[in-house]
């Protein structure tokens, strides 16, 4: 069941960055992009906890995956909020 439910998580994170890129095409604005490369670090990360080659969501790898996601969207949220002003 927890396979099962990685997987649903991995898709939905390739879905919601795809989508991000197809926003990213057709305005070109960097949040967009930083976003969808959050989403498919995120994907990533659930492919390999469901496949079984990060052997716990403990490790410090997963961490990291994870302190990577968020620092993206951090570094997407202010650097729009920078160009505005």
């Amino acid at each position: 069941m927890n396979a099962l439910i990685l997987g649903a998580v991995a898709m939905a994170s390739s879905i919601a960055a795809l989508f991000f890129l197809r926003f990213w095409r057709k305005t070109r604005d960097p949040l967009f992009l930083l976003f969808a490369l959050a989403f498919v670090v995120d994907a990533l990360t659930r492919i390999a906890l469901g496949l079984g080659s990060v052997a716990s969501e403990h490790e410090s790898l997963v961490y990291l995956a994870r302190l990577v996601t968020f620092a993206l969207i951090l570094a997407a949220i202010v650097h729009k909020n920078r160009r505005g002003a």
